[in-house]
């Protein structure tokens, strides 16, 4: 991260004190980001595959193990705070509905 930090210094030449630490934080901020999405991502994987299976026990448990993830990454930013609440309702009315 220190290397990407360094490029975009050299790449943008920031110069205040501001746009230098912009470009420390930036590269730190992005990975973060990107792990959380990739969690809400398989979360949601995870229960359509559940559901995919026609096992509603397992389905349900996908679900109490993702709802969380979603909510986390809604409430981080990452995702739409819609975006997640919409995708934990549907989820769980597909798994609802199974029988």
């Amino acid at each position: 991260m220190a290397d990407q930090a360094a490029a975009a210094k050299k790449k943008k030449s920031a110069r205040t004190k501001s746009a230098l630490k912009r470009a420390r934080q930036t590269p730190k901020r992005t990975a973060a980001n990107r792990v959380q999405a990739s969690q809400v991502r398989t979360a949601i994987r995870s229960v359509e595959d559940a559901i995919a299976s026609g096992d509603k026990a397992k389905a349900q448990a996908a679900l109490k193990a993702a709802e969380p993830r979603i909510a986390r990454g809604g409430n981080r930013g990452t995702v739409h705070w819609r975006t997640a609440a919409r995708k934990i309702s549907r989820l769980g009315a597909r798994v609802r509905k199974m029988g």
